[in-house]
């Protein structure tokens, strides 16, 4: 038998409540957002995704934590709007990526721009509390080297 895991001191417990409400407000805004270019908020998130790079559909979906078959549909209710396209990967032509058009890459910008809730509280920091606070969220969800994007949508 497993020795009996302890109990979260009072301060992580208030640090997880304080993530699920930031994360909770994040995902709401978001869909707003999203609501306003008439989009779902899997089909801005997934527009988010592929304006960084154009992507695989199944790297897509691990991604977006998805069914590679979800993934497809969304890419094609956002190929219908012009805002995605497939093309062949340059590695492999049997693959086929997923890529932002020019109105997607704007869409996908203005997205971001409405994404509000934060920037003021963060801005109410200094620049050294948020190299800070965004140091310790790297280390709480697993090192994310520096440098690289921890923005994925999900």
């Amino acid at each position: 038998m497993a020795p009996p895991t302890p109990r979260p001191d009072p301060v992580t417990i208030e640090v997880v409540e304080l993530i699920a409400t930031v994360v909770a407000r994040y995902h709401e805004e978001y869909d707003e957002a999203a609501g306003r270019h008439a989009l779902t908020g899997a089909q801005a998130r997934l527009l988010a995704l592929l304006s960084r790079e154009p992507l695989p559909m199944r790297r897509i979906a691990r991604k977006l934590k998805c069914e590679p078959s979800n993934v497809t549909g969304i890419v094609d209710r956002l190929a219908a709007r012009g805002l995605v396209e497939r093309r062949p990967d340059p590695a492999d032509r049997r693959v086929k990526l997923a890529a932002v058009t020019e109105d997607g890459r704007e869409t996908a910008r203005r997205l971001r721009e409405e994404l509000g809730f934060a920037r003021e509280p963060l801005a109410g920091l200094s620049a050294d509390e948020r190299g800070q606070l965004r140091d310790l969220l790297r280390r709480v969800v697993g090192g994310i080297p520096d440098g690289e994007d921890a923005s994925e949508p999900h």
